[in-house]
């Protein structure tokens, strides 16, 4: 099954909400708002794309390593999961890196930005001339509206769990290696996990 454009706009938002129906009142704060201001930038330019349900914001049953408020990545299967309580699990659709990209381990988020800047690192520099040195924060910045800095033992591994304008890549293998989800749910996430939180991608 799968949505238009507009069908999205208009139910997916607040399928999400339902489906965080019984979270404590704390976790929700802020989940509404955020969701409706960054509709635009959540649709993207392309009124073709179509996004699998499976992909929207929701609890589920977990099995799996982490204890709760860790931040696991599934990269086969494409989601993002915050760990709760009682055998559950916050779960995202998520965009990973592309062949020759993607990556394994551990890490912890060291850093949070709210609409960040984006520096392209010199390797993609070298294969993409035409980047810029340094992006604002914007709806244009492959960042998104929100992004978790990934370290491991304290040295930056370069790779973040960000947000996307573009929608449409969401549960697709398309990045240089970090992870990738719909603006509104990076903004979830980011008012859930706090630094220090870790992150265990498989």
């Amino acid at each position: 099954m799968s949505m238009d454009r507009r069908s999205f706009l208009s139910l997916g938002l607040g399928a999400a909400a339902c489906s965080l129906a019984g979270m404590p009142a704390a976790a929700m704060t802020g989940v509404g708002a955020s969701a409706q201001q960054t509709a635009d930038a959540l649709a993207g330019t392309r009124d073709d794309f179509v996004i699998d349900p499976i992909y929207m914001r929701q609890i589920v049953p977990y099995e799996g390593p982490g204890r709760p408020g860790t931040i696991v990545v599934r990269t086969k299967t494409r989601f993002v999961y915050l760990v709760l309580p009682d055998g559950q699990a916050l779960r995202y659709g998520c965009g990973i890196g592309r062949d020759g990209f993607a990556w394994s381990g551990e890490a912890t988020v060291a850093r949070k930005a709210v609409w960040p800047a984006w520096y392209p690192p010199p390797e993609m520099r070298k294969r993409q001339p035409e980047l810029p040195a340094m992006m604002a924060g914007g709806l244009k910045n492959p960042l998104g509206a929100r992004a978790l800095y990934l370290y491991k033992n304290g040295v930056d591994t370069l790779y973040r769990i960000h947000g996307t304008s573009e929608a449409w890549t969401i549960g697709q293998a398309v990045s240089s290696g970090c992870v990738r989800l719909m603006n509104d749910d990076i903004i979830d996430l980011y008012q859930r996990v706090p630094t220090g939180t870790r992150v265990i991608v498989i």
